[in-house]
């Protein structure tokens, strides 16, 4: 049984698995804000075309159509602002970036050793070759 807990817990405070659980919870509170900018923006202003028409009646023969094509547009308008809040998110993200660092020089090679030294240096360390050029 303590075997079986250990791996238990190796498994579920593994860090796939938290970051898994922090990604659900912020997903289900985005779903919400997308949910509400749809009910409470878009519906009412689709609504202002539609006036008359209740889809919830509509029906094929015996078959509530109604239902299934209002969940159709309500999924359609939430994947469009689904798809601009992200956009935009992608955005702003881009302009974040930090701006490129400046090219570094290439490193200084001994002439007759070919090792790397320091850029200030009178003598290869590494063959005690004279760098003045005297």
């Amino acid at each position: 049984m303590k075997k079986l807990w250990e791996e238990f817990k190796a498994f579920a405070f593994k860090g796939n698995v938290l970051d898994l659980a922090v990604g659900m919870i912020i997903g289900s509170a985005f779903t919400a804000v997308v949910n509400a900018v749809v009910g409470a923006i878009l519906q009412p202003i689709l609504g202002l075309f539609t006036e008359n028409v209740k889809l919830e009646d509509m029906t094929i023969g015996k078959f509530p159509i109604g239902t299934l094509l209002q969940a159709v547009i309500v999924f359609i308008i939430t994947a469009i602002i689904l798809f601009l809040i992200i956009k935009a998110i992608s955005k702003a993200m881009s302009l974040k970036k930090k701006e490129p660092e400046p090219a570094k020089e290439p490193p200084r090679l001994c002439p007759f050793c070919f090792q790397e030294i320091h850029k200030d240096a009178t003598r290869c360390p590494h063959c005690t070759s004279d760098l003045t050029g005297k």
